[in-house]
């Protein structure tokens, strides 16, 4: 079986790939490197076809996905605060990409097509855990460009017969996660700068609390919603633990990983970010057999033990061997 996956070159992305191409499938990547590093190609770069691209661009979008039987899409513009900074980029990303890449897979034939959702399209409600039944309440740009995704997704199956899955992250973390730059999620960002002395930022009262969900349920709940599209068909699926943590508790449980002594700043609470986040993993579960086989302390033990062993080479070098198509 060959399969596409779109942001290849990302932090999910990579891992999938990875996992795909241990099982002995053939893998074709796309990724432009908008966000992407190419180090994250190096582990399985020569055992792949690799396609440098841009989802914005339809004609990339139908030259990938021929002689493709499934599709896994990650590709996409993450982070709150930079789509409040720049929606139109989010939208044209997220939810424009994601629509060529339907209209591809469907025109290519392709068997089943799962792509990458949020828990963001929940935003605030007092209702947890928050289950796939609820209404949808974006509180950002990237929530909403979520939200328009999911919405083709549901379309494309019932409208053209693809077999679509969307999965809802709940707060991926591990390995490859980067903890650079302004919109660099919250376990790599602390890891990273405690291991250099210096003291991080929790924005807000620190309360709030979120569903961490380690890389590796992340991928094998893709690659289980692959092996059961064609049942589950037009549904969305949480992906997360099912447990929850607030930051100030996390923030000590990482400390205590890397041996850091000194307490958090605070900083201004972020416009756009969900107070409270927790997945109800029951439909997952039920419809595809998922479930969460690393929890959040060996999911961050795990993650410790990596950037002690391969950060800080952050560069964008090239991998070993860059036999490509460009477009």
């Amino acid at each position: 079986m060959r399969y596409l996956v779109t942001g290849i070159a990302g932090f999910i992305g990579s891992h999938i790939a990875e996992a795909l191409v241990e099982r002995g499938h053939e893998v074709r990547g796309l990724d432009n490197f908008a966000t992407g590093s190419r180090q994250n190609l190096e582990p399985f770069i020569e055992e792949i076809e690799f396609v440098e691209g841009d989802i914005r661009d339809l004609d990339t979008c139908r030259q990938v996905c021929q002689g493709v039987d499934y599709v896994i899409h990650q590709a996409a513009l993450g982070s709150v605060p930079r789509s409040l900074r720049d929606p139109l980029t989010c939208h044209e990303v997220n939810a424009t990409g994601t629509l060529h890449m339907l209209i591809s897979a469907r025109d290519a034939g392709v068997e089943a097509f799962v792509a990458a959702s949020s828990s963001s399209v929940y935003g605030n409600t007092d209702t947890l855990p928050k289950h796939e039944g609820m209404k949808r309440r974006p509180l950002s740009p990237y929530a909403a460009s979520k939200v328009a995704a999911e919405n083709h997704l549901e379309i494309f199956a019932s409208a053209y017969g693809l077999a679509t899955v969307g999965l809802r992250y709940f707060n991926i973390f591990g390995p490859r996660q980067s903890p650079d730059g302004p919109y660099a999620a919250v376990i790599p960002r602390f890891i990273r700068q405690m291991r250099a002395g210096d003291t991080p930022t929790i924005f807000g009262d620190g309360e709030q609390s979120r569903d961490f969900t380690y890389v590796a349920n992340a991928v094998r709940a893709n690659l289980l919603a692959v092996e059961r599209a064609s049942q589950v068909a037009g549904t969305v699926i949480n992906v997360g633990c099912g447990e929850r943590i607030s930051l100030n508790v996390l923030y000590r449980r990482i400390a205590r990983q890397v041996g850091f002594d000194k307490g958090a700043r605070q900083g201004d609470r972020r416009p756009g970010d969900v107070k409270h986040s927790l997945a109800d993993i029951t439909r997952a579960c039920d419809l595809v057999g998922y479930s969460a086989s690393i929890g959040l302390d060996e999911g961050l033990a795990r993650t410790v033990e990596w950037f002690n062993g391969e950060w800080p080479d952050t560069s964008l070098a090239p991998p070993r061997r860059r036999e490509h198509v460009t477009t």
